[in-house]
Formats: structure tokens, sequence, C-alpha cells
């Protein structure tokens, strides 16, 4: 009896060290996110497009950028759904195109049109993250709302941080096309000073401070970063410049019976700016140097922001996002800045990195903006609003061969452009009433010759103009459950009560907490 008894009790002890054994097994190999979600870092910049190293460009130097994409995986077609500063981030913030969160123009307050809406920052503040920003998220008049919150929505998040530089300050030193205008015009400036003195050097401090926070208190976050670089004025530490001798700047060169071959509206954008049609080429290679010049700044301050998230240990955790808010032209089809439904307006730089992405790799998949929402919700396992329109992309990134997509759409005005693997094709109007233009990729990566009206590309507009107004009808229906409030009928903007957000300790300066 007693041996028997010895023998039961060693059995049981056995069994007790086995399943230790493998409780502590499967601790060790589950995923990070099962006791710990992973956190979000969302860096963006202000009207950059593709000129930046690991996309290509032989000249700009992005180093810190670079490196994000050798650790993640790059997205070669993405597009904004609206070629402009605040209709662009309100429709990644709220995961809707700008025909269903109604926002199509600058200097709107999100909940003037959708005032229910549960943008991106706000679901993960409903979960338990702590949601914040700093600099520019939501749309701001750049320059003048530096310092500020701008266009902001208070309901996305627990604290905010408006950092304002000594580039806020020196209007009375910068080079404008437009005297006394400097955030619509071509203007710029090789300050004096170092770059813990600019708006966008502060930004990338008080992130610093904050991710070491973050790492202290160990809980999860939303972070959102937001650079006010490149956008005019393009105003860098003088070093910068010096990296881009005027001499070795080219210039786009555009044929002179070019606008002929373009329908009116599209016709339009490219010239609306008078003063600068036909840029004197030296003001042209000095706009373009301090574009350029602008682009590594801000790229050396992602860089201390990354650096603070690997020296913090949250890297491990931590999905990044790098993106800017939709392209641009220095001088592409005779045009500088935004606001066309070109290639060059449309694309955006986008790379992810983090728990659950490949490493190293580059997508071909068509991406959009607004799946932003729905695919950082996918990989930190939570549930996005039924309402929204973007997809996930997380298979793509977990496997960058997949596709997620097969077009992408774009909307300006009364125009829509669809953009596939091998074309663009835009519309005008009312089912392309007032024009439409066809690029074949494969053969004309510039846009610069327009097939639309060739005979031998009829079945091509066809099927194109198919899908196009297939997508329109999708991106225009209206959100189930969202209130819209078409403009003209705004209602007041509602700010949370400060009561209900509890200031956190050590927060680093300059904290307006909602």
């Amino acid at each position: 009896m007693t041996s028997r008894l010895h023998r039961l009790v060693g059995l049981i002890l056995w069994l007790l060290v086995v399943a230790a054994t493998s409780l502590t097994v499967l601790a060790l190999t589950a995923p990070a996110h099962a006791a710990d979600p992973p956190n979000v870092l969302f860096l963006i910049c202000d009207d950059l497009n593709c000129d930046i190293g690991c996309y290509g460009h032989d000249l700009v130097k992005t180093p810190n950028i670079d490196r994000l994409a050798a650790s993640g995986v790059k997205f070669d077609r993405a597009y904004c759904q609206y070629p402009l500063c605040g209709p662009s981030r309100a429709s990644f913030m709220t995961g809707l195109y700008p025909a269903q969160n109604l926002v199509t123009g600058n200097a709107i307050y999100i909940r003037e049109r959708v005032p229910n809406v549960k943008t991106m920052a706000q679901m993960f503040r409903d979960a338990g993250y702590t949601s914040t920003r700093i600099g520019k998220i939501f749309h701001y008049n750049v320059p003048m709302h530096i310092g500020t919150s701008g266009h902001d929505d208070p309901e996305s998040w627990d604290y905010t941080i408006n950092p304002r530089g000594r580039d806020r300050n020196q209007h009375d030193k910068i080079f404008t096309l437009k005297p006394g205008q400097f955030g619509g015009t071509l203007s710029w400036l090789a300050d004096e000073g170092d770059d813990a003195e600019q708006t966008d050097g502060i930004a990338a401090t008080e992130s610093v401070q904050m991710l070491r926070k973050y790492a202290a208190d160990k809980t999860p976050f939303f972070l959102a970063v937001g650079m006010y670089r490149p956008h005019t004025p393009y105003v860098a530490p003088k070093k910068y410049f010096d990296m881009y001798p005027v001499d070795k700047i080219e210039i786009p060169q555009v044929p002179e019976d070019y606008f002929d071959t373009l329908p009116e509206p599209a016709r339009n954008t490219l010239t609306r700016k008078k003063d600068q049609l036909n840029l004197d080429p030296v003001l042209a290679r000095q706009a373009i140097q301090a574009y350029y010049a602008s682009i590594t700044f801000a790229d050396a301050q992602i860089g201390r922001v990354l650096d603070a998230l690997d020296e913090t240990g949250l890297d491990r955790n931590t999905i990044v996002v790098f993106t800017s808010d939709h392209g641009y032209h220095m001088g592409q089809h005779g045009y500088y800045q935004k606001l066309t439904l070109f290639e060059d307006a449309t694309h955006v730089p986008l790379v992810m990195a983090g728990p659950g992405i490949a490493k190293g790799q580059s997508s071909k998949s068509m991406a959009e903006m607004v799946d932003f929402y729905p695919t950082l919700a996918e990989l930190t396992g939570l549930k996005p609003p039924a309402a929204i329109s973007g997809i996930s992309l997380a298979d793509t990134l977990a496997d960058p061969t997949k596709v997620s997509r097969a077009s992408a759409l774009t909307h300006l005005q009364n125009g829509y452009s669809l953009r596939t693997a091998d074309f663009r094709y835009t519309e005008w109007g009312q089912d392309g009433a007032e024009g439409n233009e066809l690029y074949d990729h494969r053969n004309d990566s510039a846009e610069m010759h327009n097939l639309a009206q060739d005979p031998n590309q009829i079945e091509t507009v066809s099927a194109l103009s198919k899908q196009l107004r297939e997508r329109i009808e999708t991106a225009t229906v209206p959100p189930v459950g969202i209130k819209q409030v078409t403009p003209g009928n705004r209602m007041p903007v509602k700010v949370s009560a400060k009561k209900s957000v509890k200031k956190p300790a050590n927060v680093p300066a300059k904290v307006d907490a909602k």
C-alpha cells in the first residue's frame, strides 16, 4: 500500500513538472501580443513624395527611412485618396473616402462633417492604449498653425504636443515667390542654428521623451508623430542645403505643346499657379534644392525617434508606420506642389515594420491610405468599426507577394483617377463628360503621353472606365451608422471635458491634455 502510494505521489509530481515545463515553453514561444498588445508608432511627413533613397532616388539622402524599409515592408504602389493635406488626413484617420466623410477641403474639423465617427486613434484609445499626438496629424495651416492644435480632433487623443521652433519665427528671412505668403507657394530658407531648434527637431525630442516614458510605464501606446517638413516653407539648417549643390539639380523638361494633350480640368490643375509657370531655372533649382534639404532634415529627425524606439527595447513589440499625406510635384509636368491627379501628387511612400511583418521586402500590391485603419486593427487584435471602407493589408505584410488590392482610387474636385498595375485612368466630370486620360506605366511612368483618344486603346479605356465607375460607386456609399453633415450645415465641434483625462507623471513639456 505504501509502495503504491509512493508511486502515485511520484507520478503526480512528474505530471506537475511536465505541465509546468509545457506552460513555460508555451509562454516563451507564444506571440508577444498574446500578453502584451503591440504598440503603434505612426510617423508621417507633410508633402513628401517618393524622392527617397529606398524608392530609387539616386540623389536624395534618407538613411533612416531606408533602414526602416530594410527592417520591414515597403509598398511600391501606395496612393492617397485626395492629394491635399486636410482631406487625405481625414481619410486615413477615419478609414473613409473623402466623399464619405465629406472632407474635401482644408480647414475643416472632421466632426463638422461626421460627428459620430470613430477615428483610428480613438479605436486605440478606447482599447486602453495611451493615444498621443505630437505635431501635425489632422490638418494644419502651415506655417501659421505651427505651435497650435490646428484643425485637430480632440476626441482622438489622451495627450497632444504642439511643437514650435525657430522656423515659425523666421518669416522675414524666408524667400517666397509671393511676398507675405509661405505655405501655398514656393518659399525656402537655409536657416542658421541646429536641428533641435527647428519645429521638427523639437517634435523628435518630445517623441524621444515620450517613448522613454512609455517604456517605463509598460503600457500600450499609439504615438502619432507628424513632421511639418518638407511642406513649404522649405526651412532646414543650412548644412542640409549644402548636401545638394544647385549645379547637380536637374529640372524636369516638358514639351512645348504638352498642355494641349490634356483635357481642360487636368490642364487647369497644372496652370492654376501662374507665378510658377515657366519658372526661372535658377529659382527652380533653388526650390528643388530646398525641398531635398527639407526631406533629409526630416529624415534625420525620424532617425532620432527610431533610435529611441530601439534603445528603449520598444522596437521588439511596436508596429512602425511611415508615410506622407500625398505626393508632390517638383517641376514634373511643368508644375510644383500638389492638387493634381498625376502619379507625382497621388503616389505616397509607405513603409511598415514590426511584429508579424516581413523584413526587408517590397510589395507590388496596390495600397490605399484608407487601409491603414483596418490593417493596424488586425495587427493589434482590435476590431475596427464596421463602417470603414479600407481593407487590411496584413496578409501582404506577412507575405509581400500577396496582392491585397488590384487598384487604387484618388479623388480631386470633379475628377477621379484609377491606378492599376499597368495603367492610370482618369475621368473628369460626370462619367467623363469633361475629358479623360490614359497613361501606360509600362512605357510611360512619367505620364507624359495621354492615350485616351488613341483608337488602339478603345478596349483598354472601356475596361478601365468600368472599373473606375465601380470603384467610385463603392467610395461614395454613405457609411453605415455614421451621421453625415453636408457643407453649409456645420455642427459645433464638441471638445471632451479636461477632467476626463489624468495628466501623466513626468510628461514632456508643451503637452495639452484633453
